[in-house]
């Protein structure tokens, strides 16, 4: 496994949750962080703070990673910075909301893809030309227990999405491989104290959810940064392809 000091991060949606946590877990090993949002700057700015304050530089860039034009912008000024990049977490997406398959629209369809799996395309589509090809990179893509198992009702969309991720996640392995650059996943599975849950789950809803979990607890971001951290350090390593389930034990593969 490789180390992480001195290495370049841009890792997106670091506003809270899954995306804020894998930021600190980086910065806790040693990169320079490239932190992404798009509505709340306060959580990236105490995150830049963090990395400033032992030693490491920062930049916290907004943009709506659905628009093509704001994400070159990103990556262009992101570039301007850094010079090249180590490691790309592609963290950013949403359910936006719960709807059943006979009240789903196409403005609702295309938003939600967009979120997910549009959003994935053009940062990394952008960043390519920016990663370190000479020793190695890792693009790390966070999925969802979702696109494993189908999801909860209401919430066929974003499982699809989250499930193409996968798919995008295996592909890109193949193709970017003899460039020296890793692709693998982590599919989160009930990770409480993120947005998400925050929004869309009922206090009812996660205790049975927590009950159905073997080791008897939900997760936490940390749980998900700590994964995170590691494949984005096999930047010299030999998984690639990979998805890297983290539930408690609800999903084995």
């Amino acid at each position: 496994m490789g180390t992480l000091t001195g290495k370049n991060a841009l890792i997106t949606g670091t506003s809270q949750g899954i995306g804020a946590s894998v930021a600190e877990a980086l910065i806790e090993r040693g990169c320079n962080v490239c932190l992404h949002y798009f509505s709340s700057e306060e959580r990236p700015k105490q995150l830049k703070k963090l990395a400033e304050d032992q030693g490491y530089r920062a930049l916290c860039l907004q943009a709506d990673l659905t628009r093509e034009a704001e994400v070159i912008n990103l990556v262009e000024q992101a570039a301007a910075f850094f010079g090249s990049f180590d490691v790309l977490v592609n963290n950013s997406g949403s359910l936006v909301e719960r709807r059943a398959v006979g009240e789903i629209d196409l403005a609702f369809w295309e938003k939600v893809i967009a979120l997910n799996m549009t959003s994935m395309m053009w940062v990394t589509k952008y960043l390519l030309p920016q990663l370190n090809t000479t020793e190695g990179s890792s693009i790390v893509n966070v999925s969802s227990l979702a696109g494993r198992k189908g999801g909860h009702t209401g919430s066929l969309v974003y499982s699809m999405a989250k499930g193409a991720v996968l798919t995008w996640t295996r592909h890109l392995s193949n193709e970017l491989g003899p460039r020296n650059i890793r692709v693998n996943a982590v599919a989160p599975g009930f990770i409480e104290g993120t947005r998400f849950h925050e929004t869309f789950t009922t206090r009812e809803s996660a205790q049975k959810t927590i009950s159905g979990i073997p080791l008897g607890r939900s997760g936490r971001p940390d749980d998900v940064a700590r994964a995170v951290a590691f494949l984005a350090s096999e930047y010299d390593g030999f998984i690639t392809g990979a998805t890297l389930d983290i539930n408690g034990g609800v999903y084995c593969m």
